[in-house]
């Protein structure tokens, strides 16, 4: 009989053992498959409606769940536990160094703008670049539309004396356009010194700064450190605080995070 119970009870720690490693392993599973879920669907549901999301949160609750993942599968394979740490701790830290290098914004080498020089930037130069550009990334609707807090906008993104009703042709959009990014250029340039017109400013950086002036305000930026970065000889972290104006409503847009991202690219052509 003590026979019988002993081999019950062998019987049911096996079962209970093997219950708690198969429910680990699928924990484990489930969390790589949430994982590349969190990394991808957000990007298909942006790519399908158009809509922002946080790109931010989405990314790293994706890195920390692929992590999860792949320790909890490390921790079941039976080998000693300095391995089983030097394993974790390798697999950890390759994760995260390719997820800081996936999110880093990407080179300017899609831009086919070519490379600024150190030469004061001239406004027709500057808006040879900024008007294009700033024109895609506006996107232009000739008749007159309430923006997303309720102010009568036209064009590409224009509000000066727009009220509902109003229809303009491409040309008259495009002409305005010129005039207000001009506008933004020159309000923009009472905040940078003498010699950051004079040897920082290249046209494709000036077309930089100025789009997202257009987009934020001219003193805004002007204010901002990207602006006191630049003016202190630091190209490399002004163009970097660019990128810093992505949030709308105390969140990051996705479509102001990639905005930033291009940006950031235009302001870096031609810097050391």
């Amino acid at each position: 009989m003590d026979a019988i119970k002993a081999f019950g009870a062998r019987i049911e720690a096996k079962l209970v053992d093997n219950w708690r490693r198969v429910v680990l392993l699928s924990l484990s599973f489930w969390m790589q498959v949430l994982g590349v879920a969190a990394l991808i669907l957000p990007e298909l549901y942006y790519r399908l409606t158009g809509n922002d999301y946080d790109p931010y949160f989405f990314w790293w609750i994706g890195v920390l769940l692929l992590l999860a993942g792949i320790i909890g599968r490390v921790w079941q394979q039976g080998v000693s536990p300095l391995v089983e740490w030097l394993r974790i701790i390798a697999i950890g830290a390759v994760i995260v160094a390719l997820a800081l290098i996936l999110a880093t914004p990407s080179k300017a080498e899609s831009l086919d703008l070519g490379r600024g020089n150190a030469a004061v930037a001239t406004e027709a130069q500057t808006l040879q670049i900024a008007v294009p550009f700033i024109a895609k990334e506006e996107g232009e609707r000739n008749r007159a539309y309430l923006d997303a807090v309720g102010v009568p906008t036209i064009c590409f993104g224009s509000t000066r004396g727009v009220h509902l009703g109003m229809v303009k042709s491409h040309q008259e959009c495009l002409a305005l356009l010129w005039l207000e990014v001009a506008e933004h250029r020159t309000g923009l340039h009472r905040y940078f010194t003498p010699t950051t017109i004079a040897t920082r400013l290249p046209p494709t950086r000036d077309a930089a700064y100025t789009s997202t002036a257009f987009n934020v305000g001219f003193a805004g930026i002007g204010k901002s450190t990207a602006t006191r970065r630049l003016n202190e000889g630091d190209i490399v972290g002004g163009c970097q605080a660019l990128t810093w104006f992505d949030k709308g409503g105390g969140r990051v847009l996705r479509g102001l995070f990639e905005r930033r991202k291009r940006e950031k690219a235009l302001c870096m052509l031609g810097a050391a």
